[in-house]
């Protein structure tokens, strides 16, 4: 095979339209573009945006305001009341199994709201302050777990 036997394969090449050279051409007269308005003229059509007066799309949208954080960890809260009838230690595991939070895997964050009536060890990802010193003034231990951030 030799330079000059190269050719494009049969059916991708197709020969351009030449509009506006006469009716028997297929596309005179008006050339494809319909028969009159402001289309069909030279260098005719609206700028982008403009909707022939009606308000423009853009304009008719709602806007989004603010700003939503990336890097935003959402804990689970969990109250000192939830916590209150359980024994031992309390981990995002035994949590999870009595049904309190439904993951294990998400951050979980302890309130104060409630009162302890016993010792326990609390492994939490955060603490509240009065959460924390509920559990400490009960004989409990609030441990910080570290939080994974995925």
């Amino acid at each position: 095979m030799k330079l000059h036997d190269l050719r494009p394969a049969e059916g991708s090449k197709k020969p351009r339209m030449r509009k506006g050279r006469g009716i028997a051409a297929g596309k005179g007269k008006t050339a494809g573009r319909g028969s009159e308005g402001q289309n069909s003229r030279a260098g005719g059509g609206v700028r982008p945006y403009f909707e022939g007066g009606q308000l423009p799309l853009v304009r008719r949208l709602p806007h989004k305001h603010g700003f939503s954080n990336r890097e935003r960890i959402e804990f689970v809260p969990v109250n000192l009341t939830r916590i209150a009838g359980l024994e031992g230690t309390v981990t995002p595991e035994v949590l999870a199994e009595k049904g309190i939070i439904r993951n294990a895997k998400l951050p979980v964050v302890i309130l104060g709201e409630g009162e302890l009536d016993r010792a326990l060890t609390v492994r939490a990802h955060r603490f509240s302050a009065t959460a924390k010193a509920k559990i400490e003034a009960a004989g409990g231990v609030a441990e910080v777990l570290p939080v994974q951030v995925s």
